[in-house]
């Protein structure tokens, strides 16, 4: 696995993308297409993507159905990006599908002047994984983008697609309607759109191209939606407003509207699969209990993640200032520190003024260091930044992710003794690899994600995947 792991690592890094279809499209081609062997739920946007693949999942799940699901990027294991029924593939199995598909994607390296990438490598891992198994559906999550993304040699039955912001600017353009304008190309002739709140300049974007390819469109807000939301122990509980039904009392043991927003997605999802899937259920709500499990049992790592209690050590994997928004708003929401500390640490080339200026009216203080990506920005550089935004004497910083978690420990610390438990908490924060190495620091098991619940109920449908695809 180790050997399997430097040499996909070796390849050209998930940062440095060239953005195009024909390697990906030549690989499945030389596997026999086994992206065409069961039906896809396709997931692109700037945020909330792994979190709505995860609810969709789960959803699927309870209905009997096999899953395979592409996510990315990892927080611990790169073996989380490529699960079957909810659980990450096994190390046999992960090198197994390597040594598969080695001598095809050499194949593809030698004819092309740009090698196959280490997203594009695990790409086609996944699909032949799904192949082999088989599953019923796979959820796919876009690496960047749509258009050219490598996910999308695959023809989405369900495209979804989560909300656009500003991010990866330098790949997919400017504005928000250059950026919608290449999340769009997973919308497919025939398929049905999910749409998550968008910006009017988004949408108008979105909607345009799924009138040009003839896909239905089902609008948050408008065809479905979040009806309430109020807070519970440990999450939330929801009124949600499907396709088709009305879903009262869902527990969701997540934090904020944001969430709550990705579980009316995945909930129109699963919806809209059944009907483009399952003839005989066209139309129709899902069983309200099935919802209720699902979403009751579904669990995000490193999205406000509570690691930790007394002081409270939270993680997040917010890594542009749309996504931090988010977060903060749910902390404020759902968190009543008298003094929480930022433990911040991004990648150099994100919009770390922009983040560091959402985060400022909650924390108290901040330290700001790297994490283990060598795209990290300096400690020092993010320190000067911190301290245009909060000021000096609230901005610290440290050489290493361990020291400036200790560091923010001690200054919650001080609030824990004064004000008792509930006092004083820890939010570390600023990039997916900053959360993963938190959760690796701090978490049971060097971080490790464990497999996620299965139905408690035996599969209600007899139909197989050949029949469904």
């Amino acid at each position: 696995m180790q050997e399997v792991e430097r040499e996909i690592l070796a390849r050209r890094p998930e940062h440095s993308v060239d953005l195009a279809v024909d390697r990906m499209a030549e690989l499945v081609s030389l596997l026999g297409d086994p992206q065409r062997v069961a039906p896809v739920i396709h997931i692109t946007g700037t945020n909330g993507k792994t979190s709505t693949a995860r609810m969709t999942d789960a959803l699927l799940r309870s209905r009997g159905l096999r899953t395979g699901r592409f996510t990315s990027p990892h927080l611990v294991s790169i073996r989380e990006r490529i699960c079957v029924d909810g659980a990450p593939v096994s190390p046999e199995r992960f090198v197994a599908a390597y040594e598969e598909i080695l001598p095809y994607v050499l194949m593809v390296d030698e004819r092309h002047p740009v090698a196959m990438s280490f997203f594009e490598v695990l790409n086609g891992m996944a699909f032949a994984i799904f192949a082999d198994t088989p599953v019923d559906v796979m959820i796919l999550e876009v690496g960047v983008g749509g258009r050219l993304d490598s996910t999308n040699v695959a023809d989405g039955a369900v495209a979804v697609v989560t909300p656009v912001a500003i991010d990866h600017t330098r790949l997919l353009g400017g504005t928000i309607e250059e950026i919608a304008a290449e999340k769009a190309g997973i919308i497919k002739p025939g398929a049905v759109a999910v749409l998550a709140q968008q910006h009017l300049a988004a949408a108008e974007v979105l909607l345009r191209h799924a009138a040009q390819v003839g896909a239905a469109v089902a609008r948050e807000g408008l065809e479905f939606g979040v009806l309430s939301r109020e807070q519970a122990v440990g999450g939330q509980l929801l009124a949600l407003r499907g396709l088709h039904g009305t879903y009262p009392d869902v527990y969701l043991p997540l934090f904020g509207a944001h969430q709550a927003g990705n579980a009316a997605c995945a909930l129109a999802a699963a919806e809209a699969f059944a009907g483009v899937s399952d003839d005989q259920r066209s139309g129709q709500a899902l069983d309200e209990d099935l919802v209720r499990e699902a979403f009751s049992q579904v669990r995000s790592p490193g999205r406000l993640e509570v690691l930790r209690r007394s002081p409270a050590i939270i993680i997040d994997a917010a890594h542009n200032p749309a996504g931090m928004a988010a977060s903060v708003a749910a902390m404020q929401e759902a968190f009543t520190f008298t003094r929480l500390v930022g433990v911040f640490a991004a990648s150099g080339d994100k919009d770390v003024p922009g983040m560091l200026a959402e985060l400022e009216p909650l924390l108290t203080d901040i330290v700001v260091t790297r994490n283990s990506s060598d795209r990290s920005m300096d400690a020092a550089e993010a320190a000067g930044l911190a301290a245009e935004v909060f000021g000096e004497d609230r901005v610290s910083s440290a050489g290493r992710l361990d020291d400036a978690v200790d560091a923010a420990l001690a200054l919650a610390d001080e609030a824990l003794a004064v004000g008792g438990p509930g006092g004083g908490g820890v939010l570390v924060t600023g990039s997916v690899i900053t959360a993963g190495d938190a959760r690796r620091l701090l978490a049971p098991g060097g971080g490790e994600l464990p497999a996620e619940p299965l139905p408690a109920h035996p599969a209600r449908h007899p139909f197989t995947a050949a029949e469904l695809s």
